[in-house]
């Protein structure tokens, strides 16, 4: 079966232009103008994927976000946004959105983005780890540094949790805690975090981490992990705790508690 898209787009140009390329890319497309009526075919015939704009009169891509996560629904978002600053972004991040695309966007990258999201949502396999942290268990990473078949000597493991400089995470339920606080984390952000997790006190590159974690390298160009990173710190950080999500400049991240 074809995977379903649920496009939320008010312009008609855009919007026509979309459908029919996600049409040709092999999905099953339906398309609406307005966040009213994505939230009510949302209901009607949940999709596969989200792809919402986030300018949009009456109710935008925002505020549909939000309603979709306050009702429990992790359908996957990707959202569309003419707006750059990265304050913006993490607006978008914050109302449960799992990726974006800054207008104007190559299709290709839209299709790359689409295809991430869709891996990451596939049905767990029977040893409770899918997309990602089966990827960093069994690749070899391109720090050289280390291999992901094992976790680093910082981390520790069980079949349903791994813990690391102090957090914890519950990889069947998706639950996270640095100490006795559990962390409200989107599926991105927690899978960034179990990929750095698993391999505490390892450097990983730029490169590494996109490919882990979006299936695909964006460039050096590219913000889109710095927003995520900056992001997870704001939620993992508390006063007077070390940082635990290092930036080595140049390379990458790592987690270690200092």
């Amino acid at each position: 079966m074809p995977q379903t898209v649920l496009l939320a787009e008010d312009d008609r140009a855009i919007r026509h232009a979309l459908e029919r390329a996600l049409s040709l890319e092999g999905y099953q497309v339906t398309a609406v103008a307005d966040g009213v009526e994505a939230l009510a075919q949302a209901h009607r015939t949940p999709p596969d994927v989200l792809l919402l704009d986030v300018m949009m009169p009456g109710i935008d891509g925002l505020q549909v976000c939000r309603v979709l996560r306050a009702e429990g629904d992790r359908t996957p978002i990707l959202m569309l946004t003419a707006l750059v600053e990265t304050a913006d972004r993490i607006a978008g991040l914050d109302a449960g959105a799992d990726d974006y695309v800054v207008k104007p966007f190559d299709v290709e990258e839209v299709f790359a983005r689409l295809r991430a999201l869709l891996r990451r949502t596939s049905p767990v396999p029977a040893n409770g780890v899918a997309g990602t942290a089966a990827d960093a268990l069994r690749d070899e990473p391109h720090t050289g540094t280390s291999s992901s078949s094992f976790l680093s000597a910082a981390a520790s493991s069980t079949d349903r949790q791994i813990s690391a400089a102090g957090l914890r995470m519950d990889l069947q339920a998706r639950r996270v805690w640095r100490g006795d606080r559990e962390l409200e984390l989107t599926r991105t952000e927690f899978e960034l975090l179990e990929l750095l997790v698993r391999n505490a006190g390892i450097v990983l590159d730029h490169s590494t981490i996109y490919d882990r974690i979006w299936g695909y390298d964006f460039g050096p160009g590219s913000k889109n992990l710095a927003v995520y990173v900056g992001y997870l710190r704001r939620k993992l950080d508390e006063p007077g705790a070390p940082q635990l999500i290092h930036t080595v400049r140049g390379v990458g991240y790592v987690l270690r508690e200092d």
